[in-house]
């Protein structure tokens, strides 16, 4: 192996997407952003869907952008890429798109989700078979109402691949479903050894001849075709989840017990076991059993997210442009007293309304409670209701996993957020440690370097990436 090897992560998200640069000495792990763009779902007649083609266009000029970024006569090495959750693409037998790239704030998933819900019994044995709770975004109701509205798709259809999953196949050519990504579907089988759930894909009716043996997240697929700039370049399935690569770049220490939160769009709280939790608590908290690159679980509560606040700010077109718009901010909703009510952030209003301050205020005032009168006030309470929301599935996952957390590690955007951070060390009565960390890219370039051979296990990037890492504890306050 070189000296330094130079991977390039594809990092896309719901509202952006970036590709980003790793350069690996062995005692350093140094990124580099290279390209950034902007991502969203578009509405036509009633349904959402992604701009597919346009996505796979900045995945391209990044990674060309990668390439011309080092130094004269280096490489890239690898390529992987993670994305958000669930959404798909269908593949005829010649990798041909046969149908829409629809996207998981669709509504066209609530029939299935209302009639699950209802049936008792089918949702506790789906449950005991993928580990996955019965939420809207879920893959296997959005695949039931495809199959279900179009049943001519089951002629048609050869694969289906998740969305890493499909931009892997676009680069190396090979088709191929990672564990990660394909545990976010309630398809897979909640055994350790993965295979697809026969419970689920029977009641959902999705072919399971749509799917293969999933592959653990650091898995070599082959050499990028079609990017001269990369050639040579390895295509490694790294964990196609976003939330499994932040979580691969937690800096924990061996044995440490310790609650983790991606916080972006989503707040996506959970921690690492060999076991799953599958109880009916557990079932009735939501709590999601998602798996790591190695196969091992993720048990996982999804929380809303800065998805309120990035609404919130949208309406009142008052989205900081920088860090000081942003220290100003929050330094004035810090400044006001803690609201005397909170909002109920797991209320299905925020999930995609057209004014998310319409939805705050309709919610408040259903319960008799004051409206905020300043962006200001709506900042504090969205900020101080996460808090709660995060302390919330802290308690939950302490009670259910019989484990005592002796702090929780957040990474993500919300780490930035020292208001956001104090309200949840406040709410959950133990230390939160703020990590100025790309979590997402530098958990996707481990796994590629895990492909690559190049380290012997995840635990020595992760302690590459300990000693360097700048990180604020807030302490709760009585």
């Amino acid at each position: 192996m070189p000296r330094n090897i130079h991977c390039a992560a594809v990092d896309l998200g719901a509202t952006s997407g970036r590709v980003i640069v790793g350069t690996w000495t062995g005692a350093s792990l140094t990124l580099r952003e290279v390209h950034r763009f902007p991502n969203a779902f578009r509405t036509l007649n009633g349904s959402d869907y992604w701009e597919i083609g346009q996505l796979w266009h900045e995945v391209q000029t990044g990674l060309t952008a990668a390439a011309a970024a080092l130094p004269a006569g280096e490489k890239i090495a690898s390529v992987g890429v993670d994305t958000w959750g669930v959404d798909h693409a269908l593949l005829d037998a010649r990798g041909r798109l046969v149908f829409p790239v629809h996207a998981y704030r669709d509504a066209r998933t609530q029939r299935g989700l209302k009639a699950l819900a209802r049936d008792k019994k089918a949702l506790a044995k789906i449950y005991a078979a993928t580990g996955i709770p019965n939420v809207f975004y879920n893959a296997s109701l959005q695949l039931a109402e495809s199959v279900a509205s179009y049943p001519a798709l089951k002629e048609t259809v050869a694969r289906c691949l998740f969305l890493p999953d499909y931009f892997n196949f676009l680069l190396s050519g090979k088709a191929a479903n990672e564990i990660s990504i394909a545990s976010t579907s309630q398809l897979l089988g909640v055994d350790r050894k993965p295979t697809w759930s026969n419970v689920a894909l029977k009641h959902f009716g999705v072919p399971s001849e749509w799917f293969s043996k999933p592959i653990r997240g650091q898995t070599p697929l082959g050499a990028v075709r079609g990017l001269p700039a990369l050639a040579g370049a390895t295509v490694v399935a790294v964990p196609g989840h976003d939330t499994a690569c932040a979580y691969d770049a937690m800096p924990v220490t061996a044995g440490e017990k310790s609650l983790f939160i991606s916080s972006g769009t989503w707040s996506l709280v959970g921690f690492e076991s060999n076991t799953p939790l599958l109880s009916a608590e557990a079932l009735a908290a939501g709590i999601a059993n998602e798996r790591t690159g190695d196969g091992a679980y993720r048990p996982l509560k999804n929380v809303i997210g800065l998805w309120l606040l990035e609404g919130l700010l949208k309406d009142f077109n008052a989205r900081p442009a920088d860090a000081t718009g942003w220290e100003k901010l929050i330094a004035e909703a810090e400044s006001l007293p803690r609201p005397a009510a909170l909002l109920a952030v797991d209320d299905p209003a925020f999930v995609n309304p057209t004014s998310m301050q319409q939805a705050i205020d309709a919610h408040l005032t259903k319960r008799g409670l004051t409206v905020p009168r300043t962006v200001a006030g709506y900042v504090r309470l969205i900020c101080d209701s996460l808090g709660e929301g995060h302390a919330a599935a802290a308690r939950q996952f302490a009670r259910l996993g019989n484990q005592q957390f002796a702090r929780i590690l957040i990474v993500g955007g919300g780490a930035r957020n020292r208001l956001l951070c104090q309200a949840t060390a406040d709410a959950a009565g133990i230390p939160v440690a703020a990590c100025e960390l790309e979590g997402t890219a530098t958990g996707n370039i481990a796994r590629q370097l895990l492909g690559l051979r190049a380290v012997a296990n995840l635990a020595s990037v992760r302690d590459v990436v300990r000693s360097s890492l700048q990180v604020r504890v807030y302490s709760p306050r009585g």
